[in-house]
């Protein structure tokens, strides 16, 4: 009898420890794994159309697709209505999400502006990046702002009709506005954030915020920030000695890549991660395609980056 109460004692006890201990090691898995997901932009891909690039980006282990419904895009502007919604059942039928696009919509007089927030409302669809202000050389940039940031209000108001939220993307550059990013921030405060924030393009801010100031520029803009463009580079001299930024695989430049995605996790986002491979993966030679010697080099060069940024995710904890 005593025998038998201390084996039945024995086997409850190592119930109770084997129930305490799997929601610990789940817990362990879990942290393990990538928590936000990850998009690819949809111009490395541009040389696949329907069925197969949805088919591709599933294979090699997106999340979604950020299609390009731009000028030369995946979709044509003008055509949205048409060839948006079975391009987006199709991506969604490989199980994953359309969780933003790229456009070239500029402010509220772009044309088709209404035709693609109307359909990404039908569609659930409910971010898009936008962008390519530019300052002009004869004005100074103090009454630019102003008119900026009127300009973008009224887009504002016209993506909360649509329940929208318009992500400016930054791109280095002179004369580009955003390049600074500071100057983002003076153009965003006071607005909706659901209604226009920032896609944060790590590349260009760390180009154009060398020498750290891009750390002082991100923490300013955080609170704008739902999508982050990943890439990197290096500086390097072309023929004729001039020196410009030169695309590299992640984690292959000079992007303090594990410093970024501690101060992603540090700032609380919770966006998306988009994944964009600006150097030439399979000798392509345009944004079209055009000239792509070997696709499974791209397949290769996106999986991966994907893996880099997979493991950038479980060290931050993002």
């Amino acid at each position: 009898m005593e025998l038998q109460l201390s084996r039945r004692a024995l086997l409850a006890g190592g119930a109770v420890m084997l129930s305490r201990a799997l929601p610990t090691q789940a817990a362990d898995e879990k942290a393990g794994q990538p928590k936000l997901k990850v998009s690819i932009f949809s111009k490395h891909l541009q040389f696949l159309a329907g069925e197969e690039l949805a088919k591709a980006a599933a294979e090699i282990g997106f999340d979604g697709i950020t299609v390009t419904v731009r000028k030369g895009g995946h979709v044509e502007p003008e055509r949205v209505r048409q060839d948006l919604p079975p391009l987006v059942r199709i991506i969604r039928q490989h199980g994953m999400e359309v969780p933003a696009i790229m456009t070239d919509i500029v402010d509220v007089q772009t044309p088709y502006t209404e035709d693609i927030l109307k359909t990404m409302e039908q569609l659930g669809i409910r971010n898009y990046h936008w962008g390519n202000l530019r300052y002009a050389e004869d004005q100074s940039y103090d009454v630019q702002l102003d008119q900026l940031k009127s300009r973008v209000a009224k887009l504002a108001v016209l993506n909360s009709q649509f329940k929208v939220c318009g992500q400016y993307h930054i791109e280095s550059g002179a004369g580009r506005v955003g390049s600074a990013v500071l100057d983002l921030y003076i153009i965003l405060k006071g607005l909706d954030g659901k209604a226009v924030a920032v896609n944060y393009d790590l590349y260009h801010a760390v180009e154009a915020g060398g020498g750290g100031s891009w750390i002082n520029s991100f923490r300013t803009l955080s609170p704008y920030v739902r999508c982050v463009a990943l890439g990197d580079f290096d500086w390097g001299k072309d023929a004729s000695g001039a020196w410009h930024s030169q695309l590299k695989p992640l984690g292959d430049g000079i992007v303090p890549l594990p410093q970024f995605f501690t101060m992603l996790a540090e700032s609380g986002f919770s966006g998306l991660l988009e994944l964009h491979v600006e150097y030439r993966l399979g000798g392509e030679t345009d944004t079209k395609g055009t000239g792509v010697v070997d696709r499974e080099a791209v397949y290769s060069g996106l999986k991966r980056d994907l893996r880099k940024v997979h493991e950038y995710q479980v060290q931050a904890h993002l």
